[in-house]
């Protein structure tokens, strides 16, 4: 049940929260890396 969560938080991820991953991860505010740090605690829960 927890992967099939992570997986639908995963599909609204990419559709409403903005890709951060062609910036400099070095130049983003600390917001944008709380989204940043955010999708990749989905993704990798995610994941098999």
């Amino acid at each position: 049940m927890k992967k099939s969560v992570f997986r639908f938080l995963n599909k609204i991820n990419k559709k409403v929260l903005p890709k951060l991953s062609v910036k400099d991860p070095l130049k983003l505010t600390k917001f944008q890396k709380a989204i940043l740090a955010y999708r990749y605690f989905v993704l990798i829960n995610s994941m098999d």
